[in-house]
Order: C-alpha cells, then sequence, then structure tokens
C-alpha cells in the first residue's frame, strides 16, 4: 500500500515538475508533446507497481475470499444434504411408526371386539340356559297340571261312571271295576 502511495506521489512530482519547468504558457500538460516521454515512462511504471501491488495484496485477499466464500457455500450444501438425509430417515422412522401404530391398533380393536363377543357369546349361553331352564320348568309345571286334569278328569269319571252305574244298576255298583274300566277307558 505505501508503495502505491510513493508511486502515485513521484507521478505528481513530475507532473508538477513538468508543469513548472514549462515556459508558463498555461494548457494541459499531458497534451504537451515535449513531456510524453516521462509522462509514458511514469505511466508503465505506474502500472506495474499497480500491477505488482494487485498481484501481491489484493488479488490473494480476493482470491482468498471467494475461496472462503465458496468452501462457506460447499459447508452448507454438504450440511444441507445431510440435514435433507436426516429428515428422510425421519420420514421413513415416522412412516413405520405410523405403519406399527395402525396395527397395533387393529390388534387392539380386533382384541376388544373378541371380548366383546365372547361377552356376548356368554350372554347368550346364560340367556339360552334361562331360558331352556324356564322352559324346562314351564314343561314341567304342564306335566303336573296334565297330570291334575288327568286325575281330577278321572276322578269325575269314577264319580260320574259310579252315579251312573248306581242310577242305571244299583246291585252292580262295584268301585274297583268301575275305577278300573274308566282308568283303561283314559288310557287308550
Amino acid at each position: 500500500m505505501g508503495l502505491l502511495l510513493r508511486s502515485a506521489g513521484v507521478i505528481a512530482l513530475s507532473a508538477t515538475a513538468a508543469f513548472a519547468a514549462g515556459d508558463g504558457k498555461g494548457g494541459m500538460p499531458q497534451l504537451n508533446f515535449e513531456s510524453y516521454g516521462s509522462q509514458i515512462f511514469w505511466l508503465v511504471v505506474s502500472l506495474v507497481v499497480l500491477f505488482f501491488v494487485l498481484k501481491t495484496v489484493a488479488l490473494p485477499q480476493i482470491a482468498s475470499g471467494i475461496e472462503e466464500r465458496s468452501d462457506a457455500i460447499e459447508d452448507d450444501l454438504d450440511r444441507a444434504a445431510e440435514f435433507r438425509k436426516k429428515a428422510e430417515e425421519a420420514e421413513a422412522a415416522y412412516d413405520a411408526a405410523l405403519l406399527d401404530a395402525r396395527a397395533k391398533a387393529q390388534e387392539i380393536a380386533q382384541a376388544t371386539r373378541d371380548d366383546i363377543q365372547k361377552d356376548v357369546d356368554a350372554a347368550i349361553a346364560k340367556a339360552d340356559a334361562e331360558i331352556a331352564a324356564r322352559a324346562a320348568e314351564g314343561e314341567k309345571r304342564i306335566n303336573e297340571i296334565q297330570a291334575s286334569a288327568l286325575e281330577a278328569v278321572e276322578s269325575v269319571a269314577n264319580d260320574t261312571a259310579e252315579a251312573i252305574v248306581s242310577a242305571v244298576a244299583p246291585d252292580l255298583a262295584d268301585g274297583a271295576a268301575i275305577k278300573s274300566a274308566v282308568a283303561g277307558a283314559i288310557k287308550g
């Protein structure tokens, strides 16, 4: 940087010296043909100095900045790819967990349905048993009522037959023979 300032100062001094050496006519020193040689010399010196300053100071800094920037971009792309991979793995794990949860939900629902069906089957079996017990009890009562009715019919038939036999033939009225005849007629 100091070299650049020195070369700029030398150029300014040479331009001032050329202007002062002139005959004071004025005008622009760049258009004075007598000073073209020195102007071209200092232009070449300035450009060479500027080239070396840029080559040694500015361009390496610019190149290192560009390289750091490209490294940072490359690192960011690598991290983005890594995050995308992790996101894909997380999505796959989520999908697997979701499928597992659905399967478990189906298992739980099926187990619940099976338990409910067992309870329903047990309730139906209990109701069938109660119905069968009540039917057996009703049948027993019907049989008892039927037997009682048969006894009542037999008793009425015996009494009626005795009364008829006593009324028609009082001396033939044998109670045991009448009961036997009525029982034979009732049975078949």
